[in-house]
Parts: structure tokens; sequence; C-alpha cells
């Protein structure tokens, strides 16, 4: 199996930065789409962003969109989400997913591998 392990999230104050990564290990990484996803407290899984396998197309949340970038280095087997200009509204955990493929979605049920998150706490 793939495994997926997404590390970077901490407390920050509003308008700070954060670097997310999601590290995989197990199968070959470029043959993955990945897609970061996050969830706050009673709300549903929420999508942010994804990436194709070979890092060649991206596709952010509306929401998201001017302050969050997705990238990735196939060669470390990691993906990136870079947060800026967080707000108390990006407060959430932070799931990172892949499905095989060249292709990304921005749908949850497309992803068949999950991390087990990374907290961002953004403060006022």
């Amino acid at each position: 199996q793939l495994q997926l392990v997404e590390s970077g999230g901490g407390l920050v104050q509003a308008g700070g930065s954060l670097r997310l990564s999601c590290a995989a290990s197990g199968r070959t990484f470029s043959s993955y789409s990945v897609g970061w996803f996050r969830q706050a407290p009673g709300k549903g899984r929420e999508f942010v962003a994804a990436i194709s396998a070979s890092g060649g197309s991206i596709l952010v949340a509306n929401s998201v969109k001017g302050r969050f970038t997705i990238s990735r280095d196939n060669a470390k087997n990691t993906v990136y989400l870079q947060v800026n200009s967080l707000n108390s509204e990006d407060t959430a955990l932070y799931y990172c997913a892949a499905r095989y493929g060249s292709n990304w979605s921005a749908s949850r049920i497309e992803y068949r591998f999950w991390g087990q998150g990374t907290q961002v706490t953004v403060s006022s």
C-alpha cells in the first residue's frame, strides 16, 4: 500500500504562513496524483488543492486561491501545500490523499490513500 504522512502544521498567528508536507512511501509516488483536504470541527472534509502525478497541472479551491499553493518533488516523494495569509477560517486538520493515475480530482471519493492529517490552528 501507499503510506502518506503529513507534517508542518502548527499554531500560527493570523496573516502568517506554513508549509505543509505530505511524504509518501510504499509505492511509485510519481504514478499518483495528490490532493489536499481539510476538516474543521463539526464540518465536512473540504477540498483544498490537487496536483497531477507529474506536477504539471494543479487545481486550487476558490476559497484559498491566491493564498495557497500546491507543489511536488517526486524525487523526494513529497507533496507540499504552502499556506499563506492564514485566517481563522483556515483552522482545520489538513489531510493529503493520493489516487493512482495522472489526473487529479477535487472529489474525496476518488482518493484511495489518506494520511492521518496535520493540524493547522490560526490565532487572532
